[in-house]
């Protein structure tokens, strides 16, 4: 039996989310991901099921890396606009330096893939931002909505201007320059009318 190289299943990886991003899910058939991997059609196989499981696997590597640096000096117990501030930073600082994983993201959670892989997601990561929302709720720092309107309000405008900064052109009809200052400037929009 062949043995396993990491750097291998590291190639196929790489290959598959830069593929799937440039081309689509429809695009990226195995053996155009073995040519770009530099690699045989079989030994992606030593690495990965099938193509579900290998795009499976790479969503749930995007994920668990995108959610690591979004919680970098957060705690779930830090008042609610210092919080938000930290969570926003964090992606979009890491959203800006692995813009091939944003994009990643945003074809891999509209599409039906979505389903099986996100019953493998590991859950922990959501629990201190549910704890957040419950503590800022409770302190009284924001209105009491259900978190499933609280979310929108508090994360959508950040990838809209996560798209913008990295599509350009998108929508608009000059290409807008998105800084931090301007996404902080957004920030206490979204603080404010939280607070509602």
């Amino acid at each position: 039996m062949r043995q396993k190289d990491e750097t291998k299943e590291i190639a196929i990886r790489e290959a598959a989310l830069e593929m799937i991003v440039k081309e689509g899910f429809k695009g990226t058939s195995m053996q155009k991901l073995a040519k770009k991997a530099n690699v045989s059609p079989a030994t992606i196989y030593l690495y990965f099921k099938n193509r579900e499981d290998l795009l499976n696997s790479v969503y749930l590597d995007v994920r668990q890396q995108t959610n690591e640096a979004a919680l970098v000096g957060f705690d779930s117990s830090m008042p609610f606009r210092e919080g938000l501030k930290v969570l926003w930073l964090n992606r979009y600082r890491y959203f800006t330096e692995h813009p091939l994983h944003f994009f990643f993201l945003e074809q891999f959670l509209n599409s039906p893939l979505v389903e099986s892989a996100a019953r493998m997601e590991d859950k922990a990561f959501k629990r201190p931002l549910q704890q957040f929302a419950a503590n800022a709720f409770k302190r009284g720092e924001i209105v009491k909505i259900p978190f499933e309107v609280y979310w929108p309000i508090a994360f959508s405008p950040l990838y809209q201007m996560l798209r913008f900064r990295l599509h350009p052109n998108i929508h608009l009809e000059k290409q807008p320059v998105i800084t931090e200052q301007k996404v902080l400037q957004t920030l206490e929009l979204v603080v404010k009318a939280l607070q509602a």
